[in-house]
């Protein structure tokens, strides 16, 4: 009997213990706050190069310390192809309460900047912040808002030297865009010097819908010596299976923005690495999320440029392509 109670004594006062312990253990193990991101996509969620800037940018946040499900949440809108898309993504983005923000393209980012001024905005894929009206300017943003910057305007003199070089043919360019999505008054200048330099007409060609695509190449197609040029544009990304079918079917070479023009069959591509923007932009959320001020932290410009080239299109197109372009080539799709 004694032995008994002893025993009973000890398994009181050690449960009392326990039970005394448990508030303790519960506060240590209560689970991290859960912060909220929405993403503001230009591309469709089934297109790969969607999907790669995804991977890039959790796998960066996952890097950080940031992991979906334990301390993190994030909400996509993938199609942000244009400005009512992109209002209305942003409505509905707003009511989950977000901590943050990541817009992808001009449409995306200048929605968001209408709809609050509050929520930490990092934007990526903007050509010419200041110039447009995101940022009071690179070293200092201001506001809620920062990112980092697709290209600047001397570009739009690169595109037409690139495209005189691989179709030295040619004797009109037309740069097609959007005016409605897109900031591309920043790179006509550059452009018409360039032009005026080797001998090319350049034109300023605007479209605000797929019909207005096929209309425009269709009839482009019909005129001796032309060339294309695709400044960046939320819009022109979305329709680049269309245009890049369309240049195809008229032979008109063309130049563009991004690689992944050229992955869909393009010809050329000369501008910056769109998912390496993604995978740096996970330092400025990062940052952000852990109480810095989106206005203090300075707008990246790109660091990584790439010239893309589809061996395919340029046989098709019956041109030669110079060994000095070659040359100077990041990637060759064959």
């Amino acid at each position: 009997m004694r032995f008994d109670r002893l025993r009973r004594r000890e398994f009181i006062s050690l449960l009392s213990s326990a039970t005394a312990a448990w508030p303790l253990t519960g506060r240590a193990q209560q689970p991290a706050r859960v912060r909220r991101i929405g993403v503001l996509i230009v591309l469709d969620e089934n297109d790969p190069h969607a999907q790669g800037r995804v991977t890039a940018f959790q796998q960066g946040l996952e890097i950080l310390g940031w992991t979906i499900g334990r301390n993190l949440a994030i909400d996509y809108w993938w199609g942000v192809s244009s400005d009512e898309r992109a209002r209305a993504a942003v409505t509905q983005l707003l009511r989950l309460a977000p901590d943050l923000i990541l817009a992808n393209g001009v449409s995306a980012v200048r929605a968001a900047q209408q709809a609050t001024r509050t929520v930490p905005i990092v934007f990526t894929g903007a050509s010419e912040p200041v110039a447009v009206g995101l940022v009071a300017s690179l070293a200092r943003p201001g506001g809620n808002i920062t990112g980092f910057a697709n290209l600047e305007p001397s570009v739009g003199g690169k595109w037409v030297e690139l495209l005189k070089e691989i179709a030295p043919g040619i004797r009109r360019a037309a740069l097609i865009f959007n005016p409605s999505s897109s900031s591309p008054v920043q790179f006509m200048l550059p452009a018409h010097t360039a032009g005026a330099s080797l001998g090319l007409q350049t034109e300023e060609v605007r479209v605000h819908n797929a019909a207005e695509i096929e209309a425009v190449l269709a009839r482009l197609g019909r005129e001796p010596g032309v060339g294309l040029i695709f400044p960046p544009d939320t819009f022109t990304g979305h329709h680049r299976q269309l245009i890049v079918a369309l240049a195809a079917r008229y032979r008109l070479p063309a130049i563009y923005p991004f690689g992944f023009f050229v992955a869909a069959g393009g010809l050329l591509s000369y501008g910056p690495d769109v998912t390496d923007q993604f995978r740096r932009s996970v330092t400025y959320v990062d940052r952000i999320l852990r109480g810095e001020t989106p206005g203090d932290l300075p707008v990246q410009l790109p660091t990584k440029f790439e010239l893309v080239i589809n061996l395919r299109a340029v046989k098709a197109l019956d041109l030669t392509l110079p060994s000095t372009l070659l040359a100077r080539a990041d990637e060759v799709i064959e």
